[in-house]
């Protein structure tokens, strides 16, 4: 297994991506659900059917944002979410959406940094992050972290952008996501280098079978691989305790 370090991705930086968020949050899930054509609440769909399958009960949502997934998560009934994000005008928006849905007995959110997790070890029977990733600062950290606060047998459901491959899906996503994406962004959040970052990030972060790997260096085991709507985006899998490490592509 090759190994991969941080130094070979250009790590964003911390206070930047807090500045960056904090200043967008208001637009945030509206620019998300307009630059995505809606695509990504049936992204969030299928991380809630993966994780229905083993109904975990304790769940950390990193990066939780304006708390949609957590929400979302809501619906599979367990004891306790917990969502964490180092952008507090994020948080202020999550809990405000947690209030009016009444989950306020389910859900707490709160302000932690992902590489530095305030919790004991094999806490969480599942942990899941979307579209937070590529955002870690040190992302084997982020994951060992990840690692270290999930139960034995539980599971790190991971949902991420990715480039699609297959002609001519990569060349119309590439010209969207370069050009349309950044300029609609731009005019909509007032915010001039927030969509201009994603595009760079997500061609910057490792994908795939290289992200499999960097999550089997973390210490998950029997790493399994979505590809979601042409691949645009996936969804990574990986399991606490399993003696065997392999990669599993569907």
């Amino acid at each position: 297994m090759k190994e991969i370090t941080n130094s070979q991705r250009i790590a964003p930086d911390k206070k930047n991506v807090r500045a960056m968020f904090n200043n967008i949050a208001k637009r945030y899930d509206f620019l998300n659900h307009f630059l995505s054509l809606g695509i990504d609440k049936y992204w969030r769909r299928r991380v809630i059917q993966i994780l229905s399958t083993f109904q975990p009960k304790e769940i950390l949502d990193i990066a939780t944002g304006t708390g949609d997934l957590a929400i979302q998560i809501a619906k599979i009934k367990p004891n306790k979410i917990i969502g964490i994000d180092i952008a507090e005008e994020m948080l202020t928006i999550a809990k405000e959406k947690i209030r009016k849905r009444k989950l306020n007995n389910i859900i707490e959110v709160f302000t932690a940094d992902s590489e530095n997790l305030p919790f004991k070890n094999n806490l969480f029977d599942a942990v899941t992050v979307a579209f937070g990733v590529r955002n870690f600062e040190n992302l084997k950290k982020g994951l060992s972290e990840i690692h270290r606060v999930t139960k034995n047998g539980g599971k790190a459901v991971i949902l991420e952008f990715s480039m699609p491959t297959m002609f001519p899906v990569k060349q119309l996503y590439q010209f969207y996501f370069k050009f349309i994406l950044p300029l609609l962004g731009r005019l909509v959040s007032k915010n001039k280098f927030a969509y201009t970052y994603l595009p760079a990030s997500v061609s910057a972060f490792p994908q795939g079978e290289e992200f499999a790997n960097i999550m089997q260096q973390a210490g998950f085991d029997t790493i399994k691989h979505i590809k979601l709507t042409f691949g645009i985006a996936s969804i990574y899998i990986g399991e606490k305790l399993t003696k065997n490490n392999n990669f599993v592509k569907l």
